[in-house]
């Protein structure tokens, strides 16, 4: 079992930047592939990024490419998020995952474990 908690959310004028952070709770987080969703209010949870288990490739949504950045340190056991020139639409329920085996966790369907969730709020 591999629990996630995630910190970092909160409110921020449009333009601004937050980073998410997703400790792990578990001696082999480094044979796990990462990835963050978000979730807006009656929408369906969507894929934001994902990152492989040595952090040598990472994977972007066409709506946060060049504004987002996944990152990992295999030592703190945590995967962030870096989010910058945020948006009124990317307010949501961010939330880590995690993917065992080979996958890497681009969409829900396998993802292995998730987190409780953090709000982002971007006024504008």
């Amino acid at each position: 079992q591999v629990q996630l908690v995630e910190s970092g959310g909160g409110l921020v004028q449009a333009g601004g930047s937050l980073r998410l952070s997703c400790a792990a709770s578990t001696r082999t987080f480094s044979s796990y592939a990462m990835g963050w969703f978000r979730q807006a209010p009656r929408k369906e949870r969507e894929y934001v990024a994902a990152i492989t288990w040595s952090g040598g490739n990472t994977y972007y949504a066409d709506s946060v490419k060049g504004r987002f950045t996944i990152s990992r340190d295999n030592a703190k056991n945590t995967v962030y998020l870096q989010m910058n020139s945020l948006k009124p639409e990317d307010t949501a329920v961010y939330y880590c995952a995690a993917a065992g085996g080979s996958y890497v966790p681009t969409h829900v369907g396998v993802v292995s474990y998730w987190g409780q969730g953090t709000q982002v709020t971007v006024s504008s």
